[in-house]
């Protein structure tokens, strides 16, 4: 059974009905985990401040971590995963319609006070990005890295 994003909290504040929602694949950045293929847990926080802690994370190929993310900001903050490209195209598209809803398992996004998780499966050595992609935040400086290096 695979594990998807598991927002705590509602996520209506964040994305009102009508709200567009928004899908892209991860290509090359790992897989949605399996909760019991965990090897770790990775505490990540969000803060006004435009800045996760850690903004950087290793890992090892093939890993499955869980990232526990918590908003500790007055605004909605997001982890994306993906490549730069991804990241970036998304951004823009989160631009176009802020109130966008997201639907893939490598994608949080929470309300001030909000904690989630997301179950990740690292694929091949190099470098993932993260980031916030509400607009403003990613150009702001809100993004991060995780180090994929070879078993």
């Amino acid at each position: 059974m695979a594990a998807l994003v598991l927002p705590v909290g509602a996520l209506a504040a964040d994305h009102p009905a009508g709200g567009q929602a928004h899908s892209h694949r991860h290509g090359g950045v790992g897989k949605p985990g399996i909760a019991a293929n965990v090897t770790r847990t990775v505490n990540i926080a969000m803060s006004d401040a435009m800045r996760y802690s850690p903004s950087d994370v290793e890992v090892k190929s093939g890993e499955t971590v869980r990232f526990i993310v918590t908003n500790l900001g007055r605004v909605t903050h997001e982890l994306s995963l993906g490549t730069e490209k991804e990241l970036l195209e998304h951004r823009e598209a989160m631009k176009k319609a802020p109130g966008m809803q997201h639907d893939e398992p490598g994608q949080l996004s929470l309300p001030p006070g909000g904690q989630g998780e997301i179950i990740w499966q690292f694929g091949k050595a190099g470098t993932v990005n993260f980031a916030c992609l509400v607009p403003g935040h990613h150009e702001a400086g809100m993004k991060g890295t995780v180090k994929v290096s070879n078993r």
